[in-house]
């Protein structure tokens, strides 16, 4: 990639951290130009640090693993301060070896932040084999993330595992202390009882209870962002699930394909299923994909790598176009995902637009767009500092509404520098994709892939 403007001025790591001390300054939006001008490689870099820092600098202390939430105001109103979560941790995995491959830190400080993690999750509560949404950092057991959903979330467990092998796949060919590690994230994933998480049928469910049994009734089906669930479940050497969960549980039979357009863009599969929405928040284009290559990835269904790029590509033109006539909208600010809102946590995307962006949609785009992702995170670093804080962007803002919380999601923080290094490097694309066991779960689904020979 070439660099960008000629650089006036270098952000250096800790510019924008130090200018943002954590508080809201009134949570009003300063649109004042700070006139700088920024190379796009030290630019990149510049984000890639501040959110690594989220999952490092900012980790739970006694697990290591990710807080749930960071609330640089203080305020936490919904889970206590030492809530971590499986699923952004497994963003977080991912994140820290981004820290190694941009030098933020070594790979043996990697190694032991691993070891600390995975020592942690073995004596952790799961449920079959699979981890709850929240778990305490201090003790290891269960939060409840609902009133019954207090058990296994095997969506939450996939994005965990997806990490994990993308750690083993990293130091698999390692020192003698490193393949223990490797062996150690191994009888984890053999742990996970995929197939149980079936009840018997042609479909994966989302959630079990030891106290509530299958009543939160979750079968996973149409698309999401669920995609890597299936593909592991499929994957697994010790509790895989047979094909037909995938092709008539997720895929419908065939009924997720769809013939629609959106903003003249072709949507492939079927947004709706859940949410009566043409097109889902861009989240939906993350999470599967931190590991797992769109990139030449295709199977009965569709062409993935069309698939999330049609995604971004709709809800850039969304906020060109801008419909509802939001303030600041345009090529430079764009991107709804699930986020903190005026109105507390809202799945935002075109249909359901509150006016309300979060800066992860359009960031963790670059693959996907990166002529439009840049002219985003160009526009935030150069006119809206406030905006900005010590792990990077906050989770949302609205110029309509003037409004912004200094507030961090894990699950949000984490696929920027991870999908930022995919855009660069392919790192992360590359280390899960060449796991055996992933390979031949793509295969028995009839995945067209690209292998790792």
């Amino acid at each position: 990639m070439k660099h960008g403007l000629i650089t006036l001025l270098i952000v250096s790591m800790s510019f924008f951290s130090c200018k943002n001390d954590g508080k809201h300054h009134g949570n009003t939006i300063n649109t004042d130009s700070a006139n700088i001008i920024l190379d796009d490689e030290a630019l990149l870099d510049n984000i890639q640090k501040q959110t690594f820092n989220y999952f490092w600098d900012g980790a739970e202390p006694n697990s290591g693993l990710a807080p749930e939430r960071l609330h640089m105001d203080n305020v936490y109103p919904t889970s206590p301060k030492h809530t971590v979560t499986t699923g952004g941790t497994g963003f977080g995995m991912m994140a820290i070896l981004v820290g190694v491959k941009r030098g933020f830190i070594t790979r043996t400080q990697a190694f032991n932040r691993f070891v600390k993690m995975i020592d942690f999750l073995e004596k952790a509560d799961r449920y079959h084999g699979v981890w709850p949404h929240w778990l305490d950092g201090q003790t290891g057991k269960m939060m409840p993330f609902s009133k019954k959903d207090n058990g296994g979330d095997l969506v939450e467990t996939a994005f965990l595992i997806q990490g994990l092998l993308t750690v083993a796949e990293y130091f698999k060919d390692g020192n003698e202390e490193e393949q223990k590690l490797v062996a150690k994230i191994d009888e984890l994933w053999r742990d996970v009882e995929w197939d149980w998480y079936t009840k018997g049928e042609d479909v994966l469910y989302w959630h079990w209870s030891p106290e509530y049994n299958w009543e939160m009734n979750f079968p996973v089906g149409g698309y999401n962002e669920c995609l890597i669930m299936y593909v592991l479940a499929a994957a697994s050497p010790t509790h895989p699930v047979n094909e037909a969960v995938y092709h008539k549980g997720w895929a419908r039979d065939g009924h997720i394909v769809s013939n629609e357009t959106y903003y003249e863009e072709d949507l492939i599969l079927d947004y709706y299923e859940h949410d009566k929405s043409p097109v889902g928040p861009m989240f939906w284009a993350h999470y599967s994909y931190t590991g797992l290559n769109p990139k030449g990835l295709s199977d009965t269904y569709a062409d993935y790598w069309k698939l999330v790029q049609n995604q971004a590509k709709i809800h850039y033109k969304h906020a060109v176009a801008n419909p509802k006539k939001y303030k600041g909208y345009g090529d430079s600010i764009w991107g709804l995902t699930s986020s903190y809102s005026m109105k507390g946590y809202k799945g935002h995307r075109p249909d359901k637009d509150l006016g309300v962006i979060a800066p992860t949609a359009a960031l963790s785009s670059f693959p996907y767009t990166p002529k439009e992702s840049m002219q985003m995170l160009k526009k935030l670093y150069k006119d809206h500092d406030s905006l900005i804080g010590k792990y990077g962007p906050y989770d949302a803002f609205s110029f309509e509404h003037n409004w912004y919380t200094p507030r961090y999601l894990a699950i949000d923080q984490g696929p920027i520098p991870v999908m930022i290094e995919n855009y660069r490097s392919g790192m992360l694309w590359n280390l899960f994709m060449a796991n055996k066991d992933v390979q031949k779960g793509l295969d028995k689904l009839g995945f067209i892939h690209t292998k790792d020979e």
